[in-house]
């Protein structure tokens, strides 16, 4: 069925090379995500998105961050960020404590255990990042990967969420 709102142009389905395209992406969606969690759970007993809490943290300054900031950061909603927080701080590895600069935020605070953890943690996860995506394409794929990629996210979003620094 033609949806009548649909931008002039834009076909009613996927077909040929556009619908290979999008399967192969819709693909990595569903595959890259277990895959990561799969390693980081096996070998440092963490999900892949309380490992991405947990290294935000590591290179924030201070170890600190606004759960609101981190939150953005994960892209996440501060319920799923709270419960990962719930579980990392019962395993000793962050804190959460009142911003003494507005009472009404609430810092997550790396502690000495959860720098160790992401420390051990990262040299795993490293080698999976590299074994399942950047070892498997050229440099010039890698740099064109990243550009597509923030395409895409542009036009997901205005802003940019975390980038490295």
């Amino acid at each position: 069925m033609h949806d009548p709102d649909a931008p002039a142009g834009v076909p009613a389905e996927l077909t040929g090379d556009d619908l290979e395209t999008w399967a192969g992406v819709a693909t990595v969606l569903e595959w890259l995500p277990s895959a990561l969690d799969a390693q980081l759970l096996r070998d440092a007993q963490l999900s892949h998105f309380e490992y991405g809490v947990l290294y935000a943290l590591a290179k924030a300054p201070d170890l600190t961050l606004r759960m609101s900031v981190l939150a953005g950061y994960a892209n996440s909603t501060l319920s799923r960020l709270s419960r990962a927080a719930t579980r990392l701080e019962s395993q000793g590895w962050l804190r959460r404590t009142p911003d003494p600069a507005d009472g009404r935020y609430t810092l997550a605070v790396l502690t000495d255990l959860g720098r160790a953890k992401v420390e051990d943690a990262t040299p795993g996860h490293v080698q999976t990042v590299h074994r399942l995506v950047l070892d498997r394409l050229t440099e010039r794929q890698t740099r064109q990967l990243r550009e597509i990629t923030q395409r895409i996210l542009r036009a997901i979003r205005e802003d940019e969420g975390w980038r490295p620094s």
